[in-house]
């Protein structure tokens, strides 16, 4: 079992780094419309933001049921869903910058960019640091790669070499 490890350089971005911005942004926020009108625009913006959680989740949902209904992978469809449910928790976490970052993955006409960025992410971490989008091909069942189809590279018996021919005997 591959064992997932983040590096300790992500960990400072996302514990230190990301909330010293978002407080950062808070002040200077606060100090040009007000303490007050800061808390409103917060509320306001999770408003917002659960508000788009609903409406795009349920199109989601949708189209996920639509794609399994229909018997299509729905590999597009689980990755929106992802996306808009990391969107609506960043929008419901006080910080404005979360909140920039959750729209742009909520809103449909900025998802497909995230979804890239995700596909990129996944098929790295999947089949390895070069493949698919990132400048390599895809080995293995996603098709073929520099040396052709994934069986000349593979070792073992050749499948068309010798044929051992018989008779099936069944006793009963």
């Amino acid at each position: 079992m591959k064992v997932l490890r983040i590096p300790g350089w992500l960990l400072l971005v996302a514990f230190v780094v990301v909330p010293l911005v978002e407080i950062f942004v808070l002040v200077q926020v606060g100090q040009v419309i007000g303490a007050w009108w800061t808390i409103l625009l917060l509320i306001a913006a999770s408003a917002l933001g659960a508000w788009l959680v609903k409406r795009e989740g349920s199109r989601a949902w949708a189209a996920l049921r639509e794609a399994l209904e229909t018997g299509r992978m729905p590999a597009r469809e689980l990755a929106d869903a992802g996306l808009i449910l990391i969107g609506g928790t960043l929008m419901l976490t006080p910080g404005f910058v979360s909140d920039v970052v959750g729209i742009l993955l909520i809103l449909p006409v900025t998802r497909p960019v995230a979804r890239r960025l995700l596909t990129r992410l996944v098929a790295a971490r999947l089949v390895g640091p070069a493949a698919g989008p990132l400048g390599g091909s895809f080995g293995g069942p996603f098709g073929s790669g520099p040396q052709g189809p994934r069986d000349a590279r593979r070792p073992g018996p050749d499948p068309e070499g010798p044929v051992v021919r018989g008779e099936v005997v069944d006793d009963e």
